[in-house]
């Protein structure tokens, strides 16, 4: 989606709430949702959600808040100076322990996953590889340093019993990198972190017949257990072209978050204004950003963070939680 677009957006809405009478305004209770910089998901969904709050429920009013993301998004909620933000559960989860790059515990809830970021592990069906162990002595690219995606990739690999130094070559090369060595062989896998279906490996796919690698579900089952801040991800089948089977990925996942302190009946009718308006209606998510198709029930309560009381309340209505 365009900045113009959700700057329309944005002027409508404020223009729509300028109409209403002071009266009005004085019921209704006003909400801030932070969510990202322009040219991320996070800023057109969140102008989107916030569209939908204001729209669908007469007694809540919402605002967009564009911000530096996660880790502001974190403390701007846990502080009470927004009532909602968009924040990787990575991210969260370090806020809510209080383990850096946080000074001390926030006080935080979900109220549930937006959509998931597994970590793809591709190759082409001309390497050879089928499993995590076949990458022994292989070249395998991992993302830039530093970066979550090279973390994750490093916990799987350790986990799975590999010696990064000396199992397999380790590059680090971007995505864009990565999706050329591995048309040209240079590399024979390569890590991704991002959320399905990834164009990187769209890209892959146009041009070689790619294979994406599953983790053993033992596997998977420990690394959620070692870093409970990760989650398990499927990756559907028929995702990408060729790929017939569901892939188990582990995964960072991207919440929308609230302060613990927030009113349940407020946290449930905003979770239910979300999801009755993902497809359909005139405010309908997936008509600001595709990555909207994957906002499932199914998907939402698998959060590495409890969720509010009025977010389960909403899950439990619709079959998603017992």
């Amino acid at each position: 989606m365009s900045k113009r677009l959700v700057f329309i957006i944005l002027v409508l809405l404020a223009a729509g709430s300028a109409l209403r009478s002071p009266a009005d305004a004085e019921t209704r209770t006003f909400l801030t949702l932070a969510s990202g910089s322009p040219g991320g998901v996070y800023y057109p969904l969140g102008g989107g959600m916030a569209v939908v709050i204001e729209k669908t429920v007469p007694e809540l009013r919402c605002a967009s808040e564009s911000t530096g993301a996660s880790v502001e998004n974190s403390r701007l909620v846990g502080g009470g100076n927004s009532d909602m933000g968009m924040v990787m559960g990575s991210v969260a989860y370090k806020a809510l322990t209080g383990q850096s790059p946080f000074e001390k515990k926030l006080d935080i809830t979900a109220l549930f996953q937006m959509y998931p970021a597994p970590e793809h592990i591709v190759t082409t069906t001309k390497s050879g590889i089928r499993s995590i162990a076949d990458l022994r002595g292989k070249k395998v690219s991992i993302d830039v340093p530093g970066s979550g995606c090279a973390i994750m990739a490093a916990a799987i690999l350790e986990e799975a019993g590999f010696d990064l130094k000396k199992d397999l070559t380790i590059a680090n090369l971007s995505q864009s990198e990565s999706v050329q060595a591995l048309k040209d062989g240079v590399v024979d896998a390569v890590f991704f972190n991002f959320a399905y279906p990834g164009a990187a490996v769209m890209d892959l796919a146009a041009t070689r017949d790619i294979v994406l690698i599953a983790l053993e579900k033992d596997l998977a089952d420990r690394l959620v257990k070692k870093y409970p801040y990760y989650v398990q991800i499927t990756i559907p089948k028929g995702t990408y072209p060729k790929v017939d089977t569901d892939v188990l990925c582990l995964g960072d996942s991207n919440l929308l978050i609230a302060h613990a302190k927030m009113p349940e009946d407020i946290a449930y009718k905003v979770v239910k204004a979300i999801f009755s308006n993902v497809r359909e209606g005139q405010y309908a998510l997936i008509n600001i950003h595709p990555i909207a198709a994957q906002l499932t029930p199914a998907n939402a309560v698998n959060s590495p963070l409890p969720l509010h009381p009025g977010a389960k309340k909403y899950f439990r209505e619709v079959g998603a939680l017992k």
